[in-house]
């Protein structure tokens, strides 16, 4: 493993800092392993603006007898032409594999043109555009969810689906990262990769087939069938205090905060709106797609009066403690004949045990020249085109609690129930107004 930075440490230094690192994370790693890893460590220093870095590195990789090498860009996405043009004319890119971090562009036209940069030097098959979403297990298990349990592909549809929630909520704030977040938004940073891939995964057709190719292709169609997304049916909002945090422009309308509805002209979903929100500084970290199924056509089981029963749900959480949860109705207690929601849930860690980080399985899959897990040319374009208008009219920026759920203009995007409450929310109720 080679590093390249403009760092002044030597190879010990490097590995050194790795060796403190790792033991951070599992103090219990054993010795011989971890030598081994340190022992494979090299650093190349040199500016990226300078072809002489990337000789440096050709000649190290030479040395180890590298034969199909995979560049990892973990740099500045201003840098993703610089370091593919350089690496090309050092003749790093015919035999190698390109995992590129995102942001992938910052809009439809800079994705198009990084795209076009990219293909200049390297095949699409040697592109891998990392989303560690896409890496989770409990991402992924949407996917598995739906198309090995036959019982629920009946209710899969604008029949019998009301609306889609999608939470990724986050209680810390920026935390020393306000330069990077200023230049980037909600929209940009988990908006346009993570969370329209959780909607691909919960709208697409079943694939043809388990190959890479296939599952990309469902997930374009979708993307594909999304309308551009309404700027009236936006909300966008800042938490107090962001624009006191370092590195944050003064005067800054960056959102930390964005709820918004979208809509797949398809088959299956017209007439299904999916609603996203996503935000730093809320009331709890968590991450959820709620499936809300229609209310039957009769109230029959509610004697004692309203509101009837609860309408049922399926709940996948995405975050800590994944899993999934039922939401189904009962007979409650008592001589009436009256309902009342009961919650039948399986937590995955308990019921399949350990499984990897998303990092482990992307890296071993960009080793493997394996690009299930990661982004295709087309897909990254179309959430781009999905997401242009907001980004040429993005609107006003409301203002929100640290703690609470969002701006309140925010509790005007969803239909129907209104925003559900994480599974991991506090308990003690909602204070009106705050998003949910």
């Amino acid at each position: 493993m080679i590093g390249v930075a403009r760092s002044e440490w030597h190879d010990q230094e490097f590995r050194d800092h790795a060796r403190g690192a790792v033991l951070a994370a599992w103090p219990d790693v054993p010795a011989e392993v971890l030598d081994r890893l340190c022992g494979r460590l090299h650093l190349v220093t040199g500016d990226y603006g300078q072809l002489s870095t990337f000789d440096a590195l050709a000649t190290t990789l030479a040395e180890h007898g590298a034969r199909l090498p995979v560049h990892y860009l973990a740099i500045p996405p201003a840098l993703f032409p610089t370091v593919v043009e350089s690496l090309s004319l050092a003749g790093l890119t015919t035999s190698s594999r390109l995992v590129v971090e995102k942001p992938f562009g910052r809009d439809l036209a800079s994705a198009r043109e990084l795209n076009r940069v990219l293909h200049a030097h390297l095949d699409e098959s040697q592109v891998f555009r990392i989303d560690h979403y896409l890496g989770k297990e409990s991402v992924e298990d949407l996917l598995v969810f739906r198309f090995t349990n036959s019982m629920f592909e009946p209710l899969w549809n604008r029949n019998h689906v009301e609306s889609v929630q999608i939470t990724m909520a986050e209680s810390i704030g920026v935390e020393g990262r306000g330069s990077f977040y200023d230049s980037v938004g909600a929209l940009r940073d988990v908006v346009q990769n993570h969370l329209l891939q959780v909607v691909a995964l919960l709208a697409m057709e079943p694939p043809v087939g388990p190959e890479p190719k296939h599952l990309a292709d469902e997930k374009v169609k979708v993307f594909a069938a999304m309308r551009p997304l309404d700027c009236a049916s936006l909300v966008r909002g800042q938490y107090a205090g962001y624009l006191d945090e370092p590195g944050v422009a003064p005067g800054s309308t960056t959102e930390t905060y964005v709820a918004a509805r979208f809509e797949i002209d398809s088959w299956r979903w017209a007439g299904v709106p999916f609603f996203v929100r996503a935000g730093k500084g809320l009331a709890a970290s968590a991450t959820e797609a709620v499936v809300v199924l229609r209310e039957p056509p009769q109230q029959l089981f509610n004697e004692s009066g309203p509101p009837g029963p609860a309408r049922n749900l399926l709940r996948f959480v995405l975050g800590r403690n994944d899993g999934v949860t039922f939401t189904l109705n009962a007979k409650a207690p008592g001589p009436e004949l009256d309902s009342q929601p009961v919650d039948i849930s399986v937590d995955f860690a308990s019921a399949l045990g350990r499984r990897a980080e998303a990092y482990e399985r992307l890296l071993g899959d960009a080793i493997d020249g394996n690009p299930r897990r990661f982004g295709r040319e087309d897909m990254v374009e179309e959430t781009w085109r999905v997401l242009q208008p907001a980004l040429d009219r993005p609107g006003p920026v409301y203002p929100y609690a640290m703690g609470s759920w969002g701006p309140a203009e925010a509790d005007a995007v969803p239909s129907g129930p209104g925003w559900l409450p994480p599974k991991a929310a506090p308990s003690g109720g909602v204070a009106p107004g705050s998003g949910l």
